[in-house]
């Protein structure tokens, strides 16, 4: 079967969430912390090894990444937050760039948010969470790593993190 996402392109990155594509058509953002496996998920949904660049080390996308899948449809790496290798300094940069994106961005529809499947829903994960809920995005959460976790733990951090995920937004 062909994927449709085969064609998806690098279309550009940035620092700074000024300069970014015009604000038209659809946007989806992958968001998480650094080492999520933001990147790593975008590659295997494009069915493109190296699309998007991927590092064991933390805090390797330091840019918001644009990539076209085609005309008027885009996918969004946005840098990590929490640890990594940078100065306090660059992850408040990153930081405000990443709130800025998130309530300005008019063609942003939905948020797939990563979080390793051995630390789900910490405190920066909740707060995406809650303004995703409170702008009314469509959010997905994409539990990774579970190749780290025997089976049984990782069913039950998945059953954990749903009942959580029910607790925060009960609708």
């Amino acid at each position: 079967m062909n994927n449709p996402y085969q064609q998806t392109r690098f279309l550009m990155g940035t620092p700074d969430s000024r300069r970014v594509p015009p604000d038209d058509g659809v946007e989806v953002a992958f968001a998480g912390r650094s080492n999520a496996g933001k990147s790593s998920a975008l590659n295997v949904l494009t069915g493109q090894k190296s699309l998007a660049r991927i590092s064991k080390a933390p805090g390797r996308t330091r840019e918001i990444n644009f990539f076209e899948v085609c005309e008027g449809i885009r996918l969004v790496d946005l840098p990590g937050y929490g640890y990594a290798k940078v100065s306090k300094s660059m992850k408040g940069q990153w930081q405000r760039n990443i709130a800025r994106y998130l309530e300005t961005r008019q063609s942003l529809c939905g948020v797939v948010l990563l979080m390793d499947v051995r630390h789900p829903l910490k405190e920066f994960d909740r707060q995406i969470l809650n303004w995703c809920y409170s702008a009314g995005l469509q959010t997905h959460v994409l539990l990774t790593k579970s190749d780290k976790l025997k089976r049984g733990p990782a069913q039950s951090s998945l059953l954990q993190t749903r009942k959580a995920l029910e607790s925060l937004h009960p609708e």
